[in-house]
């Protein structure tokens, strides 16, 4: 046994932290994810620092937050002359490239969502599975998408190999792949050759899901395991809470969920359990050849998601907002040999947390804008205060913070200087808000806010010594339209015809 353990990351797209059977969903039914609550410690207020993919993701691969990273949204925006030229000039080495230099071998496979999509993240092995295909050099530079040309081509001419998208964004689909081949059994396939590829060195792994993210379109038999009349109504407040913040129903129109029912919500929400489903079996195979190394208990895994969906609580779907369902995420981590089996804590903890428990289990602790989650753990480092989270770059009219403390959580929205306090203990479903009842506490969170916003790429939010308010707009609606532009594929014809030229 190797006296550095294994580290192993295993990260899902879009997962709510509410659909893991044995942290309270009494629907789901997740037993590897279950296998992972009880092999160490389940962290239930965990965040995202900035909840939308490409953010949170370069998030965790840096252990930086957005305000050092200078990625607030998808796209990344191109950085001013006055940053830093790269990424890793901005935050030091990726995750990958410093657990190589700490005596790992390393392989990261699945979604990474980088631009450039094909970006270099320090890995010994790196295999793509990106979504969306932008030109045919992508498509077969892709490595799922290889797969399926080389080794299964009589699927090939599908275009959109997870799901259909735009207007089918929310529309209940099964996978057009079987669940032998889809991308998340793919990624099993892989993580598991990676594991066997032995070299005397511990390994460093991640392994990315592209779902439970939307298309909702599990393989058959998951397609049909949940029934949609057992599923729960969304969520709502009245719209001045659930729409303060314009992007949310912007959002729905730009995926076709602006008129979504109660009906159709529980037949999404059933296709969007038995994604999890599937993924969670898809784990189990992951987690079946860690436990038949000789070095099981010396292996650390880290499970978590980039951020959450609405799923039509808060009249919303998508994420890019600041509820729960939103930001909030799964997060568990265990490590038998050192940490604690079957615990859960309350502290408040975050994607960017993630680096620093794979660098100091690797013996090169590098916390940069996390905290010492293993220390935490062990009594030996304080648990984070106040915890932030950003969207949309400082200055702009998109910007928005979250500052979340105890049980309160305060949310400042750019557009129209509007401002959000919840009590997450008292009305978790964050239906009451109590911006004018708490002056008090409302002050103290958007002081911490400020105060945070004192950096290099912060204080552009900062009007003097408050929070830069602007005039409440209504952003333009426009449809997302996603289809296979690898193909020559960019939307829908003038003319139905057209279609079949």
């Amino acid at each position: 046994m190797p006296t550095k353990p294994n580290v192993l990351f295993v990260m899902t797209d879009q997962q709510r932290f509410d659909t893991i059977a044995a942290l309270g969903n009494s629907i789901t039914y997740t037993p590897n994810m279950d296998r992972l609550v009880r092999r160490g410690v389940a962290f239930t207020n965990a965040y995202t620092p900035c909840p939308v993919c490409l953010p949170a993701r370069y998030s965790l691969h840096t252990g930086r937050a957005p305000l050092t990273t200078g990625v607030f949204t998808n796209p990344c925006p191109n950085p001013p002359a006055t940053w830093a030229a790269t990424m890793e000039d901005r935050c030091g080495p990726f995750l990958a490239r410093q657990m190589g230099r700490l005596g790992y071998r390393t392989f990261g496979i699945g979604k990474f969502h980088t631009e450039p999509w094909d970006q270099n993240m320090g890995f010994d092995v790196q295999l793509h599975s990106e979504e969306l295909y932008s030109d045919p050099q992508q498509r077969a530079g892709d490595a799922f998408a290889r797969f399926i040309h080389d080794q299964h081509p009589e699927y090939d001419w599908i275009d959109m190999l997870q799901g259909e998208r735009g207007d089918m964004y929310y529309m209940p689909q099964m996978s057009p792949l079987p669940a032998a081949i889809t991308v998340e059994s793919w990624a099993a396939d892989r993580a598991v050759e990676q594991m066997h590829a032995d070299d005397g060195r511990p390994f460093f792994g991640f392994v990315s899901f592209i779902g439970p993210h939307p298309p909702c379109a599990p393989p058959q038999p998951y397609n049909r395991m949940y029934n949609p009349d057992r599923m729960p109504d969304p969520i709502r407040s009245n719209l001045a809470v659930d729409h303060a913040d314009d992007n949310v129903p912007w959002t729905n129109y730009s995926v076709w969920a602006e008129e979504i029912s109660n009906g159709w919500a529980r037949v999404i929400k059933a296709r969007y359990y038995g994604e999890i489903s599937y993924i969670d079996a898809c784990l189990g195979r992951i987690l079946d050849a860690v436990e038949a190394r000789p070095d099981a208990d010396n292996t650390v895994i880290c499970f978590c998601a980039d951020h959450g969906d609405l799923l039509g609580d808060h009249h919303g779907w998508q994420k890019d907002s600041f509820f729960e369902a939103s930001c909030r995420v799964p997060f568990l981590v265990s490590w038998p040999a050192r940490m604690p089996a079957a615990v859960k804590s309350h502290e408040l903890v975050c994607l960017s947390d993630l680096f620093g428990v794979a660098t100091a289990a690797g013996n090169g602790p590098d916390f940069r804008d996390g905290i010492d989650l293993l220390g935490m753990v062990a009594g030996r480092a304080a648990p984070r205060r106040t915890l932030f989270g950003c969207f949309g770059r400082p200055g702009t009219q998109r910007f928005k913070i979250m500052a979340r403390a105890g049980e309160w959580k305060y949310v400042f929205i750019a557009n129209g200087g509007r401002e959000q306090l919840f009590n997450t203990a008292r009305d978790p479903q964050e239906s009451l808000d109590l911006a004018q009842q708490e002056p008090a506490k409302l002050a103290e969170l958007r002081s911490a806010a400020e105060q945070r916003l004192r950096t290099p790429l912060g204080e552009a939010a900062l009007d003097g010594d408050g929070l830069k308010r602007f005039a409440f707009e209504m952003r333009p609606r426009r449809r997302f339209l996603q289809f296979d532009e690898a193909r020559g594929v960019t939307g829908y014809p003038d003319r139905p015809a057209d279609v079949l030229a």
